[in-house]
Order: structure tokens, then C-alpha cells, then sequence
């Protein structure tokens, strides 16, 4: 797409062999795609040994081949889990996808900031400062293991549910990890508070003001307000999302990171790309 760096979750559409998921993705104008291994190549999940440096590289040369770089590569973990055997296993598999990054051509990865609860949902205990600094400590051995490899993590803040629920606790816990290679994907929709009282521009500023230089991916989609109430979770253009004051915002400042649109699959995705492209050109 002109003057966007435009993608899908690859996981959106149907899983299969890296040549077949790359051939699949490749009939769409898009440039770059997330991707979450196991999602997309479910055979994997037989053994996760099975994600070798090989197979990243023949997975990087599959979509190469198609035209496509791999932007983001998910590993969407609970950094935090309540169960300290099962938080070591999600941060070693994390500091595997660091290792491999960049056989997949891709220098950033990507997660969540997860919840005292186990399956990443609302606890009340996510808000506490004792919360926040397991966060940290999490997160800064991901980014010391990052520099070890050259690449990135991706951090993703939700709001309500997650540790990360705010700008302001996005910017501090970048402040707090103090690393040039932890960096922010930013979703607008995720971040924004469930109330919105504030003007949507308004709560974009924020954002771009206090981590604007830490993006490296953006996550677009859509929702709804109902009584000033946060609802749904849609593809881009259904919804209340002004989405062109986001992507002016990127053409301005980040032109080359990757944009990922979420909720995507073959019946929506050409009119979702068409909705983005008009976008550009208001």
C-alpha cells in the first residue's frame, strides 16, 4: 500500500506449510505480516523443538519469495504468571523467538504485559506496584537477552486488563527497563481507557508524546462507544476509529514500521486494505 508499511496476522488466515501460508497471504497488497509460529504452522505444536533455526530460515525465504517480510514475530506470553514453573517455561520460550528472530528476518518480538491471573484476564492486583515491578524484572531479562541477539521486544499494553493498562505505565516501565531495545507495539484501541472521556486525538497525543519514539509496530483495528463505553474489538473502517488521524501520524513519523491489522481473514481483508488506502488519501 503507498506510503504505508501494511500487514495481516498471519494466523488470521488459514494455517499450513510456511510456502503455503506465504503463497496464500502473497494475492493481497499487503507488505509485511505478524506471525506467531505455532498458530500459523499447527504441525509445530507437536514438539516445539521443531522451531530450529532452519526452519526459521526456510519459513524467512518462503514469504521473502512472496514479497513479504515477517514485521512482527508474535510470542504472546503472561511475563507475569501467577505459577513460577509456567512464567520460566513462557520466558525461555520468549528468549527462543529473540534467538531465532532474526533467522526469520524479523528484528522484533512481541508480547502482551499479562495479569496476575493466569489466562491474562482483569486482577485487581494488577494495579499495584508490586505487580508492575515483576513486570520489570521480566521484561528487563527479555531486553538483556534482546541485546544479546540484536533485536527487539515488542511490549503491547491493554487497558483494564493488563499490567500495562496507560501510557503513563507504558513510558514508566520503558523508563524503569532503561534498554534500547525494548520498545512498544502500540495498539490505539487496546490502550485506550474502557471510559473514553477524552477526545480520541487526544488520547492518541498522549501516547505519541510520552513513547512515540519506542514504536516499532502498530496494531490497527476498530470499535464502538456506547455512553462513552469502549465495545468491540473489529476490523479497521466498522467502527469509531479515526483512523486517519493515526495513519497521518505515521506517514509523518514512522513510515517504515509495520502497521498489522488485526481481525482480518479472506472475506474482509481487500475491503478492510481499501478502507486504510482511503484513509491515506483524505
Amino acid at each position: 500500500m503507498k506510503n504505508l508499511n501494511i500487514g495481516v496476522r498471519a494466523h488470521d488466515f488459514a494455517p499450513g506449510t510456511p510456502e503455503q501460508v506465504a503463497d496464500d497471504l502473497s494475492q493481497y497488497p499487503i507488505s509485511c505480516v505478524q506471525l506467531a509460529p505455532l498458530k500459523s504452522f499447527p504441525y509445530l505444536e507437536e514438539g516445539p523443538t521443531r522451531l530450529t533455526k532452519a526452519y526459521a530460515h526456510r519459513t524467512r525465504d518462503a514469504f521473502a519469495a512472496k514479497g513479504l517480510q515477517i514485521g512482527v514475530l508474535g510470542c504472546y506470553i503472561n511475563p507475569v504468571h501467577p505459577d513460577p514453573a509456567s512464567r520460566e517455561a513462557s520466558l525461555s520460550w520468549f528468549e527462543k523467538h529473540l534467538e531465532l528472530a532474526a533467522s526469520f528476518g524479523c528484528n522484533i518480538v512481541g508480547t502482551e504485559t499479562g495479569s496476575r491471573n493466569a489466562d491474562c484476564t482483569f486482577h485487581p492486583d494488577n494495579l499495584t506496584g508490586s505487580a508492575f515491578d515483576d513486570l520489570v524484572e521480566s521484561v528487563s531479562r527479555l531486553a538483556a537477552t534482546a541485546e544479546k541477539y540484536q533485536v527487539n521486544v515488542g511490549i503491547e499494553g491493554v487497558a483494564y486488563h493488563h499490567i500495562i493498562n496507560s501510557p503513563e505505565r507504558m513510558a514508566e516501565m520503558l523508563k524503569q527497563v532503561n534498554s534500547p531495545y525494548m520498545k512498544v507495539i502500540y495498539d490505539p484501541v487496546n490502550l485506550y481507557p474502557q471510559i473514553m472521556m477524552a477526545k480520541q486525538e487526544d488520547e492518541l497525543d498522549k501516547s505519541f508524546d510520552l513513547f512515540g519514539d519506542a514504536i516499532v509496530a502498530f496494531h490497527s483495528k476498530d470499535f464502538v462507544l456506547n455512553n462513552h463505553n469502549k465495545e468491540g474489538d473489529l476490523p479497521s473502517g466498522t467502527g469509531s476509529m479515526n483512523h486517519h488521524y493515526l495513519l497521518r501520524w505515521i506517514q509523518n513519523n514512522t513510515p517504515d514500521v509495520p502497521v498489522i491489522l488485526e481481525n482480518t481473514n479472506c472475506n474482509n481483508v481487500s475491503s478492510v486494505l481499501n478502507f486504510m488506502q482511503s484513509q491515506l488519501t483524505i
